[in-house]
């Protein structure tokens, strides 16, 4: 993750996969054999293959890092993919309140719907993707610098780790189901409909594996620079479960365990999406490489099992906030745990779409540190908190200014009533509040593992958040319901973002906190501003959608405005990027013009180093961020 970019993806560097390396061949020979010795992937020594044809295909190589226009691209990809997939989950969302409202069976399932949400967080978002970016990173360092005929560190990586996680995973998928009894009474001990809870449980339980695998194929294609199969994953996974409950729950009378059906068939496609695209990049054996001279700094293993103790630990305690608004909602009247499962859902979106960039550019600044590049990634990681916290803040402000108009449009038909649109839109208001806590906690923590660091710190702070999450909820849920129980989760988020902010990232990362801090605050006021402006703009409609529609653009006119009077800097790279791609309208591109290699950022990159790139060996960035093969 980096703003510069010396060598522009696709140009030839200074060698390639069987090129001999500026460092002793003895010495990468030894560095890449300790590393497979220590995950026992393969033998020491390996015999070359006698037949030609069966020989390892020759590395590809590409540049150090992705140009802007890459990142750029990249990211739009993901958004598009991202937002498909979010609508998706409100289509599902709006199956399942019209078939079975918010009810006794509902609240039911969404018991049972804790073990996704854990394992989506444990096993896709944080968990495996902290712990294996920074592995698959580092195999493909030790890649660019290993010589012919040398064994190769990412299939070493894959044969090490893959069998023992699918092995794992199935036994805590048993586990689950034969569990099912007492996980409902753990999480929901006052739940009228409890065989159903129990029901649903078992079959969502099947996720601990599913999801495992589409973490694991996530992590692996993302660092290997493709995007499109993992970011289309919940667009996979969301269709199964609609599918499952309009054609099982609606047709053949199984209620609302068709939609835990569909949990387990959806996690299946979530795996069939990315297993090919993973096999076809462990045979390209592609060389994603830095600049000559680069060498990643040496380390016995390529993946460190001792990580994943505070990896497995904050994202246990993260998504046990869940687990705190699950077990008082229960207590609370019927249909409260869905009025505050269609609250968050809705609320949630903000968050997953700024926290897209984040997700494009982990690898980059993981590879980046494994390269010693550490000034490249403060840049990058400083800058995607910026955007981050700017596309957050904007989509918190719609929804506390507009809740009433989004989820009248969304959910009010069918059994979902007006009563329920009310009580949802208020809690969607309160929810909203801890949005940027929420981000910034997503950005963060791949900050802290970047460098593959053990650190117990996150977990601390997640922990500690945890805490004033439980405390919230139990002062504050007996008076106020179900508003009480988001105030919490607002309050034990944002404590949890401000301890990981102040804390001690500069060791893996020369993070510059007082500047971020600073920039942020910035971007609440414009929020507060455009919030206030979004809110008289709605109320004079009558209709949802004009409202809505009138209040967004009031929002971004209000906002927008201060940041840029304020000179935030999330602003000013919206500015300069439009000034700069309105200034390349009609202008002939020649052959040696390098512009559109400029970071989308706004800040100019280093100029190419090496050989000059031409066009016939420059693959396409639009190539790239899909999963198709590199170019012959």
């Amino acid at each position: 993750m980096t703003d510069r970019t010396p060598t522009a993806p696709g140009e030839p560097t200074a060698r390639t996969g069987h090129a001999t390396p500026p460092a002793s061949t003895a010495g990468t020979a030894t560095t890449v054999a300790t590393a497979t010795h220590a995950t026992h992937a393969m033998p020491a020594t390996r015999p070359a293959p006698a037949v030609p044809p069966k020989a390892l295909p020759a590395p590809r190589s590409e540049g150090r890092d992705p140009s802007g226009r890459f990142l750029a691209r990249a990211a739009g990809i993901t958004a598009a993919l991202t937002v498909a997939g979010s609508v998706l989950g409100l289509v599902r969302d709006q199956a399942l309140a019209h078939f079975f409202g918010a009810g006794q069976e509902t609240d039911a399932f969404l018991v049972a719907w804790t073990l996704p949400e854990f394992a989506s967080t444990l096993l896709i978002e944080d968990g495996t993707a902290l712990v294996l970016v920074p592995a698959f990173s580092l195999a493909l360092a030790l890649r660019a610098t290993s010589g012919a005929g040398e064994p190769d560190p990412v299939r070493a990586l894959v044969r090490a780790t893959l069998p023992r996680f699918c092995a794992i995973l199935s036994l805590v998928a048993l586990l689950l189901v034969a569990g099912a009894p007492w996980i409902v009474e753990f999480l929901a001990p006052g739940l009228p409909r409890r065989q159903l809870a129990i029901d649903c449980t078992r079959l969502t339980a099947t996720c601990a594996l599913s999801f495992g695998l589409a973490g694991y194929c996530g992590a692996a294609l993302r660092v290997h620079r493709r995007y499109l199969s993992p970011a289309s994953i919940y667009v996979a996974y969301n269709t199964g479960i609609i599918a499952a409950m309009a054609l099982v729950g609606a047709w053949a009378g199984w209620g609302v365990r068709a939609a835990a059906l569909g949990v387990a068939l959806g996690g299946g496609l979530m795996v069939l999406v990315q297993a090919p695209f993973l096999v076809r990049e462990l045979r390209a054996r592609r060389v994603i490489g830095g600049a000559s001279g680069d060498a990643p700094p040496a380390r016995t293993r390529l993946f460190d099992p001792a990580l994943l103790g505070p990896v497995l630990c904050f994202a246990l305690f993260r998504q046990s906030q869940v687990l705190v608004e699950r077990w008082f909602g229960s207590e609370l009247a019927p249909g409260a745990i869905s009025h505050l499962n269609y609250a968050q859902k809705v609320a949630q979106v903000p968050m997953v779409m700024s926290l897209m960039l984040a997700t494009v550019t982990f690898p980059v600044v993981a590879k980046a540190l494994a390269e010693g590049r550490a000034e490249d990634a403060r840049r990058r990681v400083e800058r995607d908190l910026s955007l981050a916290g700017c596309v957050v803040l904007l989509g918190a402000a719609v929804v506390i200014a507009c809740a009433g108009q989004i989820v009248e449009l969304l959910f009010q038909r069918g059994a979902f009533t007006a009563t329920d649109t009310a009580a949802t839109a208020a809690v969607m208001r309160v929810y909203a509040l801890g949005l940027l806590g929420h981000t910034l906690v997503g950005a963060l923590i791949r900050s802290y593992f970047s460098a593959a660091r053990k650190t117990w710190y996150p977990a601390a702070a997640m922990l500690a958040g945890l805490g004033v999450t439980a405390l919230g909820a139990a002062l504050l849920a007996p008076a106020h319901g179900v508003l009480g129980l988001a105030a919490a989760n607002a309050l034990g988020i944002s404590t949890t973002a401000a301890l990981m902010l102040a804390g001690p990232l500069r060791r893996s990362l020369p993070l510059r906190t007082g500047a971020v801090a600073r920039d942020l605050a910035g971007l609440v006021l414009a929020a507060a501003l455009g919030c206030l402006a979004a809110h008289l703009a709605a109320a004079r409609l009558a209709s949802p959608a004009a409202g809505l529609a009138a209040g967004t653009l009031a929002l971004l006119a209000v906002s927008l405005g201060t940041a840029l009077s304020l000179r935030l800097p999330a602003a000013e790279v919206l500015r300069q990027t439009l000034a700069k791609r309105t200034g390349r309208k009609g202008r002939t591109r020649t052959t040696g013009t390098r512009a559109s290699d400029t970071p989308a950022s706004g800040t100019a990159g280093a100029p190419a180093s090496g050989t000059p790139g031409a066009p016939s060996t420059r693959a396409s960035d639009a190539t790239r961020a899909s999963d198709a093969p590199p170019p012959d």
